[in-house]
């Protein structure tokens, strides 16, 4: 079966035994294959407990020579290969069992974790995801490998032996199962204590392993602000919680064994002593009572691990719940909109009276209205804080404004599927991600296709970072670490923005995209954009006035409000934040130059 082919949204449900068993659609063939080779494994070693009892009284006890000592070694050697073949086999299949179901579980995870909303993954931390799809699903594969396998073949050795032993003696066989409902009392008693103990555990190694995730992406400015003994002492207060519930869970593990060893200890004593003096008195036969004293232990202990398994089962049902309340998070629905359009979107946009809020919180932007008609240049200046980021990620409906209405082409926004939104707006954000692949590979990857390199080298140039391309080591197939930390801030941003204008989109923004460069670069950046902007609508958030000046509109944000719009020279007209920040940049740039021309 594909791995793909199931979708896990189908087995969630509140009873979480009953999703372990869900999970396992298209896997039960293979699980009951495992059980079955195992349940034939037991057979063959009881029988052999069966050619004992008959080798001691029929042949040694009673002299009878129609069986040669050799057929009985045979005998014995073949019931061996039985069962250890039967064993293998069962192995094989429960391998294969829980390995397939991982495969799967770590697929639909990795591709579900992709298609949740931006607000869950703000809302959500790294670690904690992680966690989940790593250590939870490692828990649930042991669960199918060991405990689901593990219960059935202590099922089958249980009730197979079971009945060997009434068949034997009925009575001392009653006698022999004397310790089951304590040995289950206790397995339940320990499983509910466990359940709770791992939860907490798991909860903390989340928080640790966020705290880990956070330092290490974070590295640099920790040792620019010699901030490491601070990090050190955080984290060993988080790391001293996760010991604490560490060892709680395991002082509740090692509570269990020695009580059930102890119950299943007498329970054995118990049954071989009064089985010894029945023998005594001539009501057993020896070899009864050999084969007897080998089938009580596969009946004892088997019993012991299946409340070890009982109580191991209860941290694989918090590992499912743990996983199955991500698998429950709606996905964005990137292909739902009725509209498609048959021709080229022309990027005009219209906002009437938008106001939006994350998750019911204070409003991010109110009643904000404008025009962008296609082909001109929007710009949104405006402190920190003010909803400039905000405003241009409801384009590509990364969030759903709350009211108001956007347009786009004369169309509701809404009614655009967001893949096609996101296949036609590109976005350049301030801190952009590069892969821990090659230069090309970063270039093209929105693209979704081949690119000559022709195309690669143009898109390259407009971004001003060709030159410095071919001065590394292999050129446009040099190897960038994990987000681009062999290359400089400015040279990462220019890569970023290549990968944009490859992608050709109708629509483009650039969140604040040229801080990161120096103003010379900045420059031919803009320059290029201006060449490449023909019949492109551009929104640019940035906070250098020098950045928006050629703007055809500028929006000045406060607050989530929009308090000045028109052109850089009607705006510098006029009393406001722009002007103020016009003239203070103004103002440090002609200090600046003064002090180069002295130097």
């Amino acid at each position: 079966m594909h791995s793909n082919s199931y979708d896990l949204q189908d087995a969630l449900t509140e009873n979480r035994l009953l999703g372990l068993w869900r999970i396992m659609t298209g896997f039960r063939k293979l699980y009951f294959g495992a059980a079955a080779s195992m349940g034939l494994a037991a057979t063959a070693k009881t029988a052999t407990y069966f050619l004992l009892r008959f080798f001691v009284d029929d042949i040694l006890g009673e002299g009878r020579t129609e069986f040669p000592l050799l057929l009985i070694g045979l005998g014995f050697v073949g019931l061996a290969l039985l069962e250890g073949g039967f064993t293998f086999n069962s192995g094989r299949l429960a391998a294969r069992t829980s390995e397939g179901i991982t495969l799967r579980l770590r697929n639909y995870l990795y591709d579900h974790l992709q298609r949740l909303s931006f607000t869950y993954h703000g809302n959500t931390g790294t670690g904690e995801l992680v966690q989940r799809a790593s250590s939870d699903v490692d828990t649930i594969r042991r669960f199918y490998s060991e405990q689901a396998i593990g219960v059935g073949r202590i099922l089958l050795l249980f009730f197979i032996n079971l009945a060997a032993l009434l068949h034997l003696n009925w009575r001392l066989a009653l006698l022999s199962v004397i310790a089951v409902p304590i040995i289950l009392a206790l397995s339940i008693f320990f499983f509910r204590k466990i359940a709770t103990a791992y939860e907490a555990y798991q909860e903390q190694d989340a928080v640790l392993s966020t705290t880990l995730q956070e330092n290490l992406s974070g590295v640099r400015v920790v040792k620019a602000f010699a901030r490491q003994d601070y990090e050190r002492d955080k984290f060993e207060v988080v790391n001293w919680g996760k010991f604490r519930r560490g060892r709680k869970l395991l002082l509740m593990h090692s509570l269990y064994w020695p009580t059930s060893d102890v119950i299943c200890g007498f329970q054995m004593l118990g049954g071989l002593l009064v089985g010894a003096l029945m023998t005594l008195n001539g009501i057993m036969s020896l070899g009864t009572y050999l084969a007897y004293a080998g089938m009580i232990v596969w009946i004892i202990w088997p019993l012991r691990n299946l409340g070890r398994l009982i109580v191991q089962t209860s941290m694989a049902m918090i590992s499912y719940g743990r996983v199955a309340e991500v698998i429950r998070k709606e996905r964005e629905p990137l292909m739902a909109g009725s509209h498609s359009p048959e021709d080229d979107l022309r990027g005009e946009i219209i906002f009437r009276d938008v106001s939006f809020c994350y998750g019911g919180g204070n409003p991010v932007l109110e009643e904000i209205s404008f025009t962008a008609a296609p082909g001109q240049t929007v710009a949104l200046l405006g402190p920190p804080g003010s909803g400039k980021t905000s405003l241009a990620h409801l384009l590509p409906r990364f969030y759903e404004f709350t009211s108001g209405s956007i347009t786009l082409d004369g169309v509701d926004l809404n009614c655009y599927a967001r893949r096609y939104l996101r296949n036609h707006i590109g976005i350049v954000a301030q801190e952009s991600f590069l892969f821990s692949r090659t230069i090309r590979e970063n270039v093209v990857y929105g693209v979704g296709r081949d690119v000559p390199d022709a195309a690669v080298e143009k898109a390259a140039r407009a971004a001003a970072i060709h030159d410095s391309i071919l001065e590394l080591p292999d050129s446009y197939n040099t190897l960038v670490g994990e987000k681009g930390v062999t290359l400089s801030g400015g040279q990462k941003q220019r890569i970023a923005i290549a990968r944009t204008l490859l992608k050709d989109p109708r629509i483009l923004i650039m969140d604040d995209a040229t801080a990161a460069v120096d103003a010379e670069t900045e420059a031919a950046i803009l320059a290029s954009l201006e060449q490449l902007g023909a019949g492109r609508t551009t929104f640019i958030i940035a906070h250098r006035i020098h950045t928006v000046m050629n703007a055809d509109l500028i929006l000045v944000l406060d607050r989530g409000r929009v308090v000045q719009r028109g052109t850089h020279a009607e705006l510098t007209e006029q009393r406001g934040y722009y002007r103020r920040i016009f003239e203070l940049q103004a103002r440090i740039e002609d200090e600046l130059q003064q002090e180069l021309r002295l130097a």
